[in-house]
């Protein structure tokens, strides 16, 4: 019985972990212009849409997902990837750790777009066991970052608590 808990604990950790590194997909570089295009929309709707971050592709989030869940990596590029994360800076750290002490993979197998919002699939293999999480993903300060209910849920789930979701 405690395997499959540890199992579905770390199943919720890694899903929470590969969310992290799908965040880091948005691009921070302040010197790109808004590009002119032609369209069919109110100004208004064109303005809302200049400010958005692209929409990442699945080998992006895939590449920003393996540095991620590297525990080698600094904590302070991390910080950016999940919304409201800096109330709790040890948090992606954290989550690094649990991804490499599970011996787990993840990978991510599509990427929705629905305006300022983003749906990743991951595709999480733990113990031979293969599951598919949804990560919802918010547009915020020019990035995507994990939605913050949605990481303060798998942290619940890993029974853990952070002062990021009080």
């Amino acid at each position: 019985m405690k395997l499959r808990t540890t199992g579905r604990i770390a199943i919720a950790g890694l899903a929470i972990v590969a969310s992290l590194g799908l965040t880091a997909c948005g691009g921070d570089d302040s010197s790109d212009t808004a590009k002119t295009t032609k369209t069919t929309t109110s100004a208004k709707a064109t303005t809302a849409q200049a400010n958005l971050p692209a929409v990442p592709t699945v080998a992006e989030l895939n590449a920003q997902l393996q540095k991620a869940l590297d525990p080698a990596v600094p904590n302070s590029e991390k910080l950016e990837m999940v919304q409201g994360a800096e109330a709790d800076p040890e948090l992606p750290a954290r989550l690094s750790e649990a991804y490499k002490s599970t011996g787990a993979t993840v990978e991510v197998t599509e990427v929705t777009a629905f305006g300022d919002t983003i749906n990743a699939k991951a595709k999480i293999v733990l113990n031979g066991q293969e599951n598919i999480a949804d990560v919802p993903f918010v547009a915020e300060e020019g990035k995507w970052k994990v939605q913050k209910a949605w990481a303060c849920q798998m942290l619940t789930a890993l029974g853990q608590q952070s002062t990021a979701c009080a």
